[in-house]
C-alpha cells in the first residue's frame, strides 16, 4: 500500500499523468505473477485419431422367409450420426444406411454420412445381423472434400427401438460406437 501512495505523491510532483501510472502498475503487476510454462509439446501422433459417438436410423425393412428358421431382409435407414473426441472426423452426420441381412450368414451394408457442408465419408459393413450377436463392423473406403483420402474402422451393436408390422417402418441406434480415421486433412477439426 505504501508503494501506491508513494506513487500519488509522486505523479501529484512531477505531473505524471494517471493513464501512465495505471499502465506502470499494470505491468509491474504482470513481472511479480507466477511463472508460466510453455505449453508440453504435441505428442507424436502415429496419425490415427478415435472418436466415439451416437448413430439414429428410420427407415424400411422388408422380410422374406428362406425357410422354417432363416431370413432374409433389406434395410434402408436414414438419420443422424454425431461423434465426440479430438479425433471425430466431424461432428454431425446426416447418415443413409441400405444392407442385406441374412439370419445364417449375416450382414452386409453400406453407409454414406454427409456432413452440413456436403462433404462425404464412404463405408461398408459386415456383421453377424442376429438378435443374438448383432455386432456390426465397418470400414470407411473412402471421402470427398475435406474427407479425401480418409480411412479407417469403427464398430457398434445395433438395437432396434421399434419395429412397426405394416409397412416394414423399423427405427434404431448403435450402442457403443467408436472408431479410428487416418488420413483425412480435416479430420479433428471444424470448417469455418
Amino acid at each position: 500500500m505504501d508503494f501506491v501512495t508513494h506513487a500519488s505523491r509522486l505523479r501529484r510532483k512531477r505531473g505524471v499523468p494517471r493513464r501512465h501510472l495505471l499502465l506502470g502498475l499494470a505491468f509491474a503487476a504482470a513481472a511479480c505473477g507466477p511463472a508460466t510454462q510453455p505449453p508440453d509439446p504435441a505428442p507424436a501422433s502415429s496419425g490415427v485419431l478415435e472418436f466415439t459417438g451416437s448413430w439414429n436410423g428410420l427407415g424400411s425393412r422388408h422380410t422374406i422367409s428362406l425357410g422354417a428358421e432363416r431370413a432374409g431382409s433389406i434395410v434402408d435407414l436414414k438419420g443422424t450420426m454425431l461423434l465426440a473426441g479430438s479425433g471425430r472426423p466431424g461432428v454431425g452426420f446426416q447418415s443413409e444406411v441400405i444392407g442385406l441381412t441374412d439370419s445364417d450368414t449375416g450382414f452386409q451394408g453400406r453407409s454414406v454420412w454427409t456432413d452440413e457442408h456436403g462433404d462425404q465419408v464412404f463405408s461398408s459393413l459386415t456383421g453377424e445381423g442376429t438378435a443374438a450377436k448383432n455386432r456390426i463392423a465397418g470400414t470407411i473406403l473412402s471421402g470427398t472434400g475435406r474427407y479425401a483420402g480418409m480411412t479407417g474402422s469403427y464398430e457398434f451393436s445395433w438395437q432396434w427401438v421399434m419395429e412397426g408390422e405394416e409397412g416394414g417402418t423399423v427405427h434404431g441406434r448403435a450402442i457403443d460406437l467408436h472408431g479410428r480415421v487416418r488420413g483425412a486433412a480435416g479430420a479433428g477439426e471444424s470448417k469455418p
